[in-house]
């Protein structure tokens, strides 16, 4: 099968389904090419209030099932410590990915998107187009959207692949007939890292996330999640999980490749994850529309505009987030912030916005030295500056 088109979008979650309705909604006619979207995925699950504003005018949000977060528990399972924050309503909802990413492409073939229901193989320049070979035959368009994941097929051939360094493992379990309206995060030491509990509405998605190059394997890591379930006491209903995660590093995002010539990455294809938290639908959404505009334009600099928006706006956040991400798996730094939490409503109310995403990274120090608990607050930065020094 040959397909014509203005746009072909690989990838039809999150960031491939939102790129793929604006770019409709713009008058493209567009092929979503996606063998096994929407299906459940392995993480959390959490999408953030800004995330939902999005896709408000495009998703029936009332008809999405979801658990509303109000609080999360961080723990310090070493000394038998938590502590929780109390988030807004709106601020964090969980749903199981299957219903979240079958409602965005719901609104993308609403829109007169086609859905190609196969896999892509390979992806080729040929006379100033681009050649999709797929499962069920090839599609021919002048401009591309890879949106298709950390393995991403266009990243690969059009730029270059993330090194396992770059990578992060996250596997885990689903918890069937549990849920709650509280997520539980642990910090970890060894491997660095976190587990997370967040509960969808049939089920918990509980996991634990490590970069890929720890040399520890996904069947230990799954073991070190099983233990803390029963330690936990959640559950004992269990469907195993894993699936890679971009986690780069301040340097990699320093020369990271979103676009080229007629072409784009967005999502977790151009590295957009919170190396901290691994929260990444927000900027799947928003660089899917990003690219969506750029591909959209005949001005044949519109990618570089892409790029330097990504650039600017996201990846510069990213950064920062990437150098400050080791000081937070450190044990002095976690026994500090699970206690700084405990006793300080200023710091709690620092860590609800940057789990809600409202908190940027680039304000944090000072966000946390203008709470009314100054000392707390310097203890806190002065262990993160510690860690980061003696990497």
């Amino acid at each position: 099968m040959t397909t014509d088109a203005d746009v072909i979008v690989i990838g039809a979650g999150p960031a491939g389904c939102w790129a793929a309705r604006r770019l409709a909604m713009l008058g493209a006619r567009v092929a979503l090419v996606d063998g096994s979207h929407p299906r459940e995925k392995p993480c959390g699950g959490g999408v953030t209030g800004r995330a939902l504003a999005l896709v408000a005018g495009a998703v029936e949000l009332s008809a999405l099932p979801r658990c509303h977060i109000t609080s999360a528990r961080f723990v310090d399972t070493e000394r038998r410590a938590s502590a929780s924050v109390a988030l807004e309503h709106g601020h964090l909802d969980v749903a199981s990915r299957t219903d979240f990413d079958s409602a965005l492409l719901s609104a993308a073939t609403a829109a007169g998107v086609v859905a190609v229901r196969a896999r892509a193989v390979d992806v080729a320049q040929e006379n100033a187009a681009f050649v999709v070979r797929t499962t069920a035959g090839s599609l021919r368009a002048p401009r591309l959207l890879g949106a298709d994941g950390a393995n991403s097929l266009v990243r690969r051939r059009l730029a270059h692949p993330f090194p396992r360094a770059d990578l992060s493992i996250a596997t885990g379990y689903f918890v069937h007939g549990a849920t709650s309206n509280e997520i539980v995060l642990e910090l970890l030491a060894d491997p660095p890292g976190y587990i997370w509990s967040f509960p969808r509405p049939t089920h918990l998605a509980v996991g634990i996330c490590t970069q890929a190059d720890e040399g520890v394997t996904a069947g230990a890591l799954r073991e070190k999640t099983r233990a803390w379930i029963r330690a936990m006491h959640l559950g004992e209903s269990l469907s195993a999980y894993a699936w890679p995660i971009p986690s780069l590093s301040a340097r990699t995002f320093g020369a990271v490749t979103t676009a080229g010539p007629g072409w784009c990455l967005a999502g977790d294809a151009a590295g957009l994850v919170d190396p901290i938290t691994r929260e990444g639908i927000y900027f799947a959404l928003l660089s899917g529309q990003w690219a969506a505009e750029a591909l959209a334009s005949s001005d044949d600099g519109a990618h570089r505009r892409y790029h330097e928006r990504v650039a600017d706006d996201i990846v510069s956040e990213l950064a920062l987030a990437a150098r400050y991400k080791a000081g937070f798996f450190k044990p002095r730094f976690t026994g500090l912030l699970v206690d700084a939490l405990a006793e300080s409503a200023g710091v709690r109310g620092v860590m609800a916005g940057l789990i809600a995403g409202t908190q940027p990274y680039k304000g944090l120090k000072w966000a946390l030295a203008g709470t009314a608990e100054v000392g707390l607050a310097w203890r806190l930065l002065r262990a993160k500056w510690y860690n980061r020094r003696s990497l």
